[in-house]
């Protein structure tokens, strides 16, 4: 075994050892593939008032403008599918919301990765990204035949389906590469079909300005009116169009301690929503996601939903 495999070898046996659900490699430089698409969906405002999609377009599509000497993307899954779920008399928040912010939970492990590169392989250097810069990790993880970008634009995997995160090393050693898988969507339109507000428009194209994820999360106005009746009970996220794939009826629960979501979450009524005070918000959702909302736009979400 040369040394490029040899590394290779063990950067995926550490990466499965630290809770991650696969790893795949690929070369780092230019999406050649993803640059007219992005252009495309930024040009027809599919991004909505997520004006930072518009910012650093060279950076997201080459991986080597945030790296020096970046050689390999090391691109990671993290399983959240839970064991348990929301009372069903509540609100809905998205499954990936339910424990900790992932964010914090995966940079340590990617710190703890990164960490065993240089330990065990020898000066490298690289840095770690969890969706907080300008990464397009759903393009690297298929690059890296993790899976095949869906008909909802989220990333598929066979075996497990798509309830998972997706992490980078982006580093300056060189390794084995892997090579893409094949698209599995077959003529299913499932996830077109149960889109409550419409948004993924045509097959593999997602308008994220229509997303209930866009308008609970990222919005920082009100709702439009025309959306009333269409959010299916969603206060956070949404997580209709990978309920419907018939790929996720192989998710597996997690074993992350950190994403099991509290008992008070889980018994949490829709009255319960709507009479949300700033201790509960701050005790329930102290290291969670839902804090990106804020209490007021939470409170905004719950009013447009009654």
């Amino acid at each position: 075994m040369n040394a490029k495999e040899n590394h290779t070898k063990l950067i995926k046996q550490e990466a499965i050892r630290l809770g991650f659900l696969s790893c795949g490699i690929s070369k780092a430089g230019f999406l050649e593939e993803e640059a007219p698409r992005l252009e495309k969906w930024l040009n027809n405002n599919m991004n909505g008032q997520m004006s930072y999609m518009e910012n650093h377009f060279d950076k997201r599509l080459n991986p080597t403008l945030l790296v020096d000497g970046a050689k390999s993307v090391i691109s990671l899954l993290l399983n959240y599918y839970p064991s348990e779920f929301q009372n069903e008399d509540s609100y809905k928040i998205s499954k990936y919301a339910y424990g900790q912010d992932y964010h914090f939970v995966i940079k340590e492990k990617l710190k703890e990765l990164l960490h065993f590169i240089q330990t065990e392989i020898g000066e490298v250097s690289g840095r770690a990204f969890v969706d907080s810069a300008p990464v397009l990790d759903k393009a690297w993880a298929a690059k890296s035949g993790l899976g095949w970008m869906g008909k909802n634009t989220n990333l598929i995997t066979q075996k497990v389906g798509s309830f998972y995160f997706i992490a980078e090393l982006i580093v300056d050693l060189q390794l084995e590469y892997d090579t893409p898988t094949t698209d599995h969507c077959g003529s299913c339109t499932a996830c077109i079909d149960a889109c409550p507000t419409e948004a993924i428009v045509a097959p593999y194209v997602v308008d994220g300005s229509k997303c209930i994820s866009y308008f609970t999360i990222e919005l920082k106005e009100n709702i439009p009116t025309e959306m009333k009746g269409k959010f299916d009970d969603w206060v956070f996220g949404c997580d209709v169009c990978q309920d419907v794939c018939p790929w996720n009826r192989f998710s597996k629960s997690h074993n992350e301690p950190l994403f099991q979501a509290s008992p008070e979450l889980l018994s949490f009524t829709k009255k319960d929503w709507e009479e949300i005070t700033e201790e509960v918000f701050k005790e329930v959702f102290r290291n969670s996601a839902v804090k990106r909302t804020k209490l007021e736009g939470l409170r905004r979400n719950v009013a447009f939903l009654k």
